[in-house]
């Protein structure tokens, strides 16, 4: 059994769910899901429901397995040493650092981190494609902009992650914003290398990109999706045939769940603030560095 903790937004959960899969597919066991985290966890919500995932719900018992908060680490260990522990945690190492000798080769794994690279499951791209496709219904609304985006334009998403990247101290110190400057070159790159192309803008601080963001091609803003309904924005932005994204694992997916080989990706080469945390491995090879 493999057990993914799963916390943060809907790209996180999705890294994690992928790392998941991508271990229990290789171990031939099943994968679990530990959305605990959520119990308390209130500035996102547990959204992996609207997909077509093969995955249950972890129980409580089932995490047991892999810590008891009636024992102590030290009892832990020693009991460990004595008869063998089948069950293994693993937390991240290093985040954005593509790591796999940090995995014990064993079926039974508890999962804690964020595990931002496709490097972990390159090998299951086409399982993760047809498990990470939407279950849920798009309204009416969401129906009539996937039709306007796959049929009737040469659609461009450009994604602009604010939010608590601005309102939060501690995330605006981490992970900045990606500057009015980096999506002018941006637009500026796809504009030369895509004929006629249609701007769809997706933000979480729409009244401000409206405001900043200048676009002289055709443009629409997406903005009538809520947080409970982020998964019809990614399905939205998944749906485009080109990508100006920003440092957020949101936009990431938006453009990864794209199957197209001809996409062009526009990433922020600047992806955090801290430079001891350089982010080598989330960005793949295909995509272009601004």
């Amino acid at each position: 059994m493999v057990i993914t903790r799963l916390t943060g937004g809907l790209g996180n959960q999705l890294f994690q769910y992928a790392l998941g899969r991508a271990l229990a597919n290789s171990q031939r066991t099943i994968l679990k899901l530990d959305v605990s985290a959520f119990e308390t966890y209130k500035l996102h919500a547990y959204s992996l429901h609207h997909f077509n995932l093969r995955a249950a719900i972890a129980s409580p018992s089932d995490c047991a397995r892999f810590y008891s908060s009636s024992m102590t680490k030290r009892l832990r260990r020693l009991a460990a040493r004595l008869v063998g522990n089948p069950y293994h945690t693993v937390k991240e190492r290093t985040l954005f650092k593509y790591d796999p000798s940090q995995f014990p080769r064993t079926h039974n794994l508890y999962l804690h981190g964020y595990w931002q690279t496709e490097k972990y499951f390159n090998d299951i791209t086409s399982i993760l494609r047809s498990e990470l496709t939407f279950k849920t219904m798009a309204d009416p609304v969401n129906a009539d902009f996937a039709v306007q985006i796959q049929q009737k334009t040469n659609a461009v998403c450009i994604h602009v992650r604010r939010a608590d990247y601005v309102s939060d101290a501690q995330a605006n110190a981490f992970h900045g914003t990606c500057s009015l400057d980096y999506y002018r070159r941006a637009m500026t790159k796809l504009a030369d290398s895509v004929v006629n192309p249609h701007f769809f803008v997706f933000s979480d601080d729409p009244v401000w990109t409206r405001a900043n963001l200048y676009l002289d091609k055709p443009a629409t803003f997406v903005s009538h999706n809520k947080a409970d309904h982020n998964y019809e924005d990614l399905r939205l932005m998944s749906l485009c045939k080109h990508f100006i994204i920003a440092n957020s694992s949101f936009s990431w997916w938006g453009a990864w769940l794209n199957p197209n080989d001809n996409k062009i990706v526009v990433a922020p080469k600047k992806w955090i603030q801290t430079p001891e945390s350089h982010p080598n491995d989330i960005l793949p090879p295909s995509w272009i560095k601004l």
